[in-house]
């Protein structure tokens, strides 16, 4: 995908190795695609992860310029924040930039942000579960901005709109 120009490969000199990987203008066309490839997804195959399945959070916040549908108007800055996990894996801080363009995303704390939003891996499952349970979630700064985004980046939003069938 990289010598296709979809994605860009940025190499860091670390212990352990790291490489991030980020779409290209071009790759960033498909993401209306790939959020309805998500919604598909959602709505045939969703079931609560198994004991022995990975929750990736990461990708699905990496979906958001291609599920958000916000209403024309909307701007700003929320950053979402999985905390670190028992299992060693570090936390996580993703910035979601609301503009007429759309939503953007950038895998980093935000300097500035109307609001903030965090949880446990397991808190943020269960906030993108068809129940869409964000008790769990802490919030600061303008709550409902935070909540309008989380119902547009939820593929579980269809839920709640009656566009998602129960599967049995």
């Amino acid at each position: 995908m990289v010598a296709d120009g979809l994605l860009t490969r940025k190499r860091y000199r670390e212990v352990p190795p790291r490489v991030d990987y980020e779409l290209t203008a071009r790759a960033g066309e498909l993401m209306p695609i790939l959020g309805e490839l998500a919604r598909w997804g959602y709505e045939w195959a969703w079931g609560p992860p198994r004991q022995s399945e990975s929750v990736d959070l990461g990708a699905i916040f990496r979906l958001a310029p291609g599920l958000a549908r916000l209403q024309t108007g909307a701007h700003g800055t929320v950053e979402m924040t999985v905390s670190a996990t028992t299992t060693g894996r570090p936390a996580a801080s993703y910035s979601f930039t609301v503009s007429g363009a759309g939503v953007s995303i950038q895998e980093r704390r935000a300097e500035q942000a109307e609001a903030r939003v965090a949880g446990s891996e397991a808190a943020w499952i269960e906030a993108f579960s068809p129940a869409r349970d964000r008790t769990a979630l802490s919030f600061s700064g303008d709550r409902q901005f935070a909540e309008n985004l989380l119902d547009e980046i939820s593929v579980g939003s269809a839920l709640a709109h009656g566009a998602v069938r129960a599967v049995a």
